[in-house]
Formats: C-alpha cells, structure tokens, sequence
C-alpha cells in the first residue's frame, strides 16, 4: 500500500461526508471565527487579483469565497455537503456555489487561475487525488494554496482534547480509518505530494492564529459538535470517560484564560505552489 494511503477510501469519503451534512451550524459556531484568521494569507498566497478566476475548494459556508469575490477575483466555491453548500449561497447570494468533490472535480482542463482549500485537505480519502486535481484544473503558472492544522503540541486546543482522551478515554474506536489528521502539519510531507503532482515553488509559512472562548467549558463543546473525526470519537467514549475527558480539557484551557478570556493559540500551515507555466 503507498505511504499514508486510506485502507478504504470510499468508507471514510462517505463518513466525512456525512458528518459535513448535518455538521453546518454546529461548524459556525465553533470554528468560523478561527478559521476565517487564515482568508487573507491564504488568497496572497495565490497571488490573487482582480479579475483573476479562483476555484475554492471544500468551501464549506464560503467564507473563502466571499473573500475573494470581494477582491474582484470571479469564484466557484465547491463542497460535497448540500447543506453546506446550501448555506454558502443563503451568506453570498452574489457567489456562485455548485456541489463538488475534491477528489473528482467536473471542470476542464486549465480552467482557473488559481486553486485554494482552507482546511479541507485534514477531510479528504485521498488527498493525493485532490492536489492532482488541482494542478488539472489550473491554466499554466496557476497557483494553489491550502492550510491545515499545525502540529497538536502548537495547535493546543487540538492537544487539550487528544491527550484527554488519552489519558480518560481511548483513541482506538471503531471508525473508518483515513489519512493521519495532522498529516500536513509536516512541511517534507506538503512537499513531497505536491512534487509528485508536478508543482513547483512550494512555500511553506506558519498562520498565527488564537481560538477565544468566554468559558473554558466551550473548547470541549465545540469539538464536540462541530467536527468530525474528534467528533466522533469522543462520541464514542463511555459516559464516565466523557465526563473526565470534559473535565480535563476545561482544566488545560484555564491555564489560557486572559482577562476573564480563554485564547488558545491554533496556527495555521500555509501551502502554496504554482503549476509549471
């Protein structure tokens, strides 16, 4: 099996995609706010301009897509949840949304000046299929960017939960297995899949990013409702180890409290590469 490949890619495909169906409100409220940190460098990174055709992948409530549209730059947003999708055109009624996979996209060839994914690349069966996908659809000398989560140890809310769960719960439930999570934390393996579908210049940056929350209760709360892997395994544990889990995390985030407070530090990698020219 090729290094990081999924054992069953069409089981994980369908568990993303059906936690993003029913995950849309629950993801505003507990991750727009961070994730909307890293718009800005995310479309520099591709250079964008007006007048400039982008293609934003994995769009979600098309934050991204605003964004861009809002630098005069002509954007499709796509995403294989109908809901999110949904809700994407209700925000940006001015922002032409379809549904779409990143894996398989329905576009021609050379078609777009410029590719971006924020955070969708962490939710893909095959993440290699999407970067190749993006290097197609892109006209020569096109850019593509992406972010991902750094590592859990400087993405401390992620760490918060995982060690939790480690220490009162187990890691090592029954889901469909995908691609390691905090896979493109790790700039040589940003570099390989992106020379393997042909990139050239690769840049790698660090996004500083601050999760705030008034309670250090809410952390727990929102990995518990608006992800989904984590989601699902927390989901997963028993009630005791939930609540010690619960009470664990809400005991870290205290240690971040500032002026009554919680700011829990979560940078971004940003990836970036063009298409030979």
């Amino acid at each position: 099996m090729p290094i990081n490949e999924t054992p069953d890619p069409t089981a994980f495909h369908d568990f993303e995609r059906a936690g993003w169906q029913i995950n849309v409100s629950e993801y505003e409220d507990a991750f727009a706010s961070l994730t909307q940190q890293a718009i800005g460098p995310l479309l520099d990174a591709v250079e964008l301009r007006q007048g400039m055709t982008l293609l934003d992948i994995a769009t979600g409530p098309g934050y991204v897509a605003a964004a861009a549209t809002a630098r005069g730059a002509r954007v499709v947003g796509i995403d294989f949840s109908a809901p999110m999708v949904a809700r994407a055109r209700e925000l940006n009624p001015a922002v032409e949304f379809q549904e779409g996979d990143a894996e398989e996209l329905s576009f021609p060839d050379a078609s777009f000046d410029a590719v971006v994914m924020s955070f969708g690349i962490l939710h893909l069966a095959r993440p290699e299929r999407a970067v190749r996908e993006a290097m197609r659809v892109l006209k020569p000398a096109g850019r593509f960017a992406f972010t991902a989560w750094a590592k859990p140890e400087e993405a401390v809310g992620f760490g918060m939960i995982l060690k939790a769960v480690q220490a009162h719960g187990s890691l090592d439930v029954p889901l469909p297995e995908g691609p390691p999570f905090f896979r493109f934390s790790d700039e040589a393996e940003c570099g390989r899949i992106l020379r393997e579908a042909g990139f050239v210049q690769m840049k790698f940056a660090r996004i500083p990013q601050v999760w705030r929350f008034d309670s250090p209760d809410e952390l727990f709360g929102a990995i518990y409702n608006g992800g989904v892997r984590i989601k699902a395994i927390l989901r997963a544990q028993s009630r005791e180890a939930l609540e010690a889990i619960r009470v664990a995390v809400r005991e870290a985030a205290k240690k971040f409290a500032r002026q009554s407070v919680i700011e829990l530090p979560m940078p971004a990698v940003l990836v970036s590469a063009q298409k030979p020219a």
